[in-house]
C-alpha cells in the first residue's frame, strides 16, 4: 500500500529536508516518528528537498507499507511522535502510480520579505529582512524577463543534482502589504537555491544597484558568477505542490488569515 502525506514544518531548526550523516533534518524526524508509530522502518520520498532554514506549508511525501490504518490514524499517530515544529496535515492512500516527486507537475514557493530600518526579532527565521527602501515596480519589470522555459544555470547552486537546468517558470507575483513584500514563484520545478538566487537578483534591482534589464543579461549568461549572491532562506516557504487530478489529493493548508489576505487562498 502506498500512502501520501501532507506536511508542514518550520525549517529554522533543521539542516534541510534530506537525511545526512551529521545535522538534524526534517526527514530524520519524520522517519523516526513513522517508525515509532508503525513499529517498522518506513522510507519516505518527498516532493521537494528544501534547504537549511526553508519552511514548508504544503510539502508532500509518500511511503510504502503493509500496514492497514485509517488515514487520520496516520496523522494523529505520527504527529504524537513529532516535535512541535513539524506536523502531518493529511494522509491518503494512493495508487502505485503516484510518486511524490515525479508525479508532481508544478511547485509554488512563497517568499516573505520585511522592509524596515530595524530588524524585528519575532520575525527571525520566518521572514527575510532588508533595511533599505525597495522599488517594487522595478522588481516586477525584472521578473518578467524570466517567465517561460529557460536555462536557469545562472541561478543554480554548484551542488544542484537536477539532470537539466531548463525549467519552466510560470509566474512571479509580487505584492506589498504594509512593511512586507510577498513573492510567489510558480514553476514546473526548481533548481537547488534557484528561488533564493532569483531573490538575490530581484533585490539588487529593487535596491537600485542594477537596472531591470540586467535580469535578462544574467539569464542569458548561464553563469552563476554573474548573478547576485544567494539571499537568506528565512522567508522561503514551499507553499504547494501540484499533482494530476486523478490522485485527488487534499489541497495545501493555506487557510490562515495572513496567506488568504495576500494571495486569496
Amino acid at each position: 500500500m502506498r500512502i501520501a502525506l501532507g506536511l508542514q514544518y518550520d525549517g529554522a531548526a533543521f539542516c534541510g529536508w534530506q537525511s545526512q550523516p551529521h545535522g538534524r533534518t526534517v526527514q530524520d524526524e519524520v522517519e523516526r516518528a513513522l517508525k515509532a508509530f508503525a513499529t517498522v522502518p518506513l522510507h519516505t520520498v518527498v516532493a521537494g528537498r528544501t534547504d537549511t532554514g526553508v519552511h514548508a506549508l504544503g510539502q508532500v511525501l509518500h511511503f510504502d507499507t503493509d500496514l492497514d490504518r485509517e488515514p487520520f490514524s496516520w496523522v494523529r499517530g505520527v504527529n504524537a511522535f513529532l516535535p512541535p515544529s513539524v506536523a502531518i496535515q493529511w494522509s491518503k492512500p494512493v495508487s502505485d502510480a503516484f510518486h511524490a516527486r515525479f508525479a508532481a507537475f508544478e511547485r509554488t514557493y512563497f517568499y516573505v520579505l520585511y522592509v524596515h530600518p530595524v530588524r524585528a526579532p519575532m520575525l527571525a527565521g520566518r521572514a527575510g529582512w532588508v533595511h533599505t527602501p525597495i522599488d517594487v515596480d522595478a522588481m516586477r519589470e525584472a521578473a518578467r524577463h524570466w517567465i517561460g522555459e529557460h536555462d536557469f544555470s545562472s541561478f543554480r547552486s554548484a551542488d544542484c543534482q537536477s539532470k537539466t537546468p531548463v525549467k519552466h517558470l510560470y509566474d512571479i507575483d509580487i505584492k506589498t502589504r504594509g512593511a512586507f513584500i510577498h513573492f510567489r514563484f510558480r514553476a514546473n520545478a526548481f533548481l537547488h537555491h534557484m528561488v533564493r538566487n532569483l531573490m538575490g537578483c530581484l533585490l539588487s534591482v529593487g535596491r537600485g544597484r542594477e537596472q531591470p534589464e540586467w535580469a535578462a543579461t544574467v539569464l542569458a549568461a548561464r553563469d552563476r558568477k554573474v548573478a547576485a549572491p544567494t539571499f537568506m532562506p528565512d522567508g522561503l516557504y514551499l507553499a504547494d505542490v501540484g499533482y494530476p487530478a486523478e490522485f485527488d489529493l487534499p489541497p495545501a493548508n493555506l487557510r490562515s488569515e495572513a496567506w488568504s489576505e495576500v494571495w486569496g487562498v
